[in-house]
């Protein structure tokens, strides 16, 4: 959120950036759900096309959301945490989720940026 969400929102709300701690290592650190920055990208996708009510389409969102979810896994490898997690800590790996931070930031800017 923080990666991106300044850049895309005109205001982004500090709870906002609460929203999503919670999510980081895979959902409070048990790297057993979806990726922390992943799930931003999807929350931030929601921010900008999503609904507000249960009368407006919620196509443009889905469909961005899935495009972001294929991109995303195609090249990183995996949407959860502990797939990607591994490879980063593995020997000779980064050694910190910053990397899969800024691919997840570029991934979403460059769908945004085709939108």
């Amino acid at each position: 959120m923080l990666a991106v969400g300044g850049h895309v929102l005109d205001d982004l709300d500090p709870r906002f950036v609460r929203m999503t701690t919670g999510f980081a290592g895979g959902v409070g650190e048990s790297k057993q759900e979806m990726c922390g920055a992943f799930s931003a990208g999807v929350m931030l996708i929601g921010a900008l096309y999503g609904r507000n009510s249960l009368d407006d389409d919620d196509l443009p969102s889905q469909r961005l959301a899935t495009r972001y979810r294929e991109r995303f896994a195609a090249e990183l490898g995996a949407t959860r945490c502990g797939p990607l997690y591994e490879r980063i800590h593995a020997p000779g790996g980064p050694g910190s989720c910053s990397v899969v931070v800024e691919r997840a930031a570029r991934i979403l800017l460059g769908l945004l940026a085709e939108e």
